[in-house]
């Protein structure tokens, strides 16, 4: 009762191939591959992660303008402007 016989796991593949189309369900297959040949190779990369990168420098920060100092010399702060309880 618990296991299921070979009829039953046929039974089933009939009927994800009628649900889904022969062409779907070799689609489906195929992005599965797909996907796990990017994990492969992402792992594969996580294992050369550990290797010292040639550092590259910060472009958008030597682009930037230098911050020019506040021209008020009367700098005082925000008042606070909730009401008193």
């Amino acid at each position: 009762m618990g296991g299921l016989s070979l009829w039953h796991w046929l039974i089933v593949g009939i009927i994800v191939l009628l649900l889904f189309g022969k062409g779907r369900f070799s689609d489906m297959m195929g992005d599965v591959a797909k996907g796990l040949k990017s994990f492969k190779k992402g792992m594969s990369e996580d294992d050369h992660a550990d290797e010292p990168a040639t550092p590259r420098p910060a472009a958008r920060l030597q682009t930037q303008a230098p911050i020019e100092p506040n021209p008020d010399r009367e700098l005082r702060p925000m008042q606070d402007d909730r009401p008193a309880n």
